[in-house]
C-alpha cells in the first residue's frame, strides 16, 4: 500500500517476506480509547493506525493491518461515519467493529467497504480474562480474514516510503492535546529512530507492556463538524470530518526526528491522501509503522524543540584552558 524502492513491503516499506507481498486486502479494525478501555491489544502489530476524534473529547483507533498477524485486538468497539473517509483510500477493506448508530451503518453499506460487524459474526470474538464489557470483545486478525477467505487482493498503493532523512526541522516529539483525557504526546527515541507514544508524562502501553511506537507520525489538521445525528444517550452528536471530496488543510510529518511541515489534498474517497511539503513535493514517509493523528483544526499542536547539538569545541564545551 505503497509507492516505495524497489524490495520493501508495499505498505509500510518492512521488508517483505520471502512469499512476498501478502494477497489479502487491508484489515481495518475499531479499536476503542476511552480510559477504561486501556491497555489496547494488538496495535503494535498494525501497518497504520488512524485516531479519530469522537464524541465527548475522547478518540478512537482505526487499526489497519496487512504486513503482520495478531493474536488479539481490542477492545473493538462501534463505527462511524468518519470511518468510511479513512478507509477509503485503501480500496475494498474489510472492515471490523460493534455495530454504530442506523445512519452509519446504512453509509457504511453504501460504501466500498466489506461490512464485517461481529454482531453477525460472534464465532470470532475472544473475550480475555478481566475484561468488561462494553470493553471485552477482541478477536485474532487471522481469524478476521478467514471470514473473507476468498478474498486475496491486496490494495493498491497509497503512501510512498524512502530511507532518506528529508529537510526538516530537528524536533524531539510532539505534543496533541486532543483533550484533558487523550493528552497525546509523541518523544522521539533516537536509539530506535522510532516516536514513542505518552499521555503527559506516562507511556501508552499495551496490555502485553509495550509501549506504542511509530516511525511517522502524521498530524494532519481537519475541519470538524458535529451533526446531524445524535450518537449516544447523552444527546452528544457525531463528528464529521470531509476527509476526501476535494479536501485539504496543513498536515506536520515526524520521521527520523525530523518535522517536515506541509499541507495535504485528497480528491476523491478511492484516491489517497497526498502529504505535500510547502514547495509542493510529495513527503516520503520513513520505512515502518505509521500512525496518522487526524487533529481538530482547532486544536494546538506543540512541536517539541530538539536537545542542543553537542559540543564541537573545547570552548563550547566549557573546557577551560591553562591561564595566561
Amino acid at each position: 500500500m505503497t509507492k516505495s524502492e524497489a524490495g520493501p513491503h508495499r505498505k509500510t516499506a518492512i521488508p517483505a517476506r520471502s512469499s512476498g507481498v501478502p494477497q489479502r486486502p487491508a484489515l481495518a479494525v475499531k479499536v476503542d480509547n476511552y480510559a477504561a478501555a486501556r491497555p489496547q491489544s494488538g496495535l503494535d502489530k498494525a501497518d497504520i493506525v488512524v485516531e479519530e476524534p469522537v464524541e465527548g473529547g475522547v478518540t478512537r483507533y482505526v487499526a489497519i493491518f496487512q504486513c503482520q498477524q495478531a493474536a488479539e485486538v481490542g477492545p473493538i468497539r462501534s463505527a462511524r461515519n468518519i470511518d468510511i473517509g479513512i478507509l477509503g483510500e485503501f480500496g475494498q477493506p474489510l472492515f471490523v467493529h460493534v455495530g454504530g448508530i442506523n445512519p452509519v451503518l446504512a453509509n457504511i453499506a453504501a460504501s466500498p467497504l466489506i461490512d464485517l460487524d461481529l454482531g453477525r459474526y460472534g464465532s470470532v470474538i475472544q473475550h480475555p480474562t478481566g475484561r468488561r464489557a462494553p470493553y471485552s470483545t477482541y478477536a485474532a486478525t487471522s481469524a478476521l480474514w478467514n471470514l473473507r477467505s476468498s478474498d486475496t487482493t491486496p490494495p493498491s498503493p497509497v503512501f510512498s516510503y524512502s530511507t532518506s532523512v528529508p529537510a526538516g526541522y530537528r524536533v524531539s516529539g510532539v505534543a496533541i492535546p486532543f483533550s484533558s483525557v487523550a493528552d497525546v504526546v509523541w518523544k522521539y527515541d533516537p536509539a530506535t529512530g522510532d516516536f514513542l507514544r505518552q499521555y503527559g508524562t506516562s507511556p501508552d502501553v499495551l496490555a502485553d507492556g509495550a509501549q506504542n511506537r511509530a516511525a511517522n507520525v502524521v498530524v494532519q489538521f481537519v475541519h470538524v463538524t458535529y451533526g446531524p445525528w445524535v450518537e449516544d444517550a447523552n444527546g452528544s452528536l457525531e463528528v464529521q470530518a470531509n476527509l476526501y471530496n476535494d479536501a485539504s488543510g496543513q498536515v506536520q510529518v515526524y520521521r527520523n526526528g525530523v518535522l517536515v511541515p506541509g499541507t495535504w489534498h485528497r480528491s476523491s474517497l478511492g484516491q489517497p491522501t497526498q502529504f505535500l511539503t510547502t514547495g509542493g513535493q510529495p513527503i516520503a514517509l520513513a520505512p515502518g509503522p505509521t500512525w496518522i493523528e487526524l487533529v481538530p483544526d482547532t486544536v494546538t499542536v506543540s512541536p517539541l524543540a530538539a536537545p542542543p547539538a553537542p559540543p564541537t569545541t573545547a570552548k563550547a564545551a566549557g573546557v577551560v584552558g591553562p591561564k595566561r
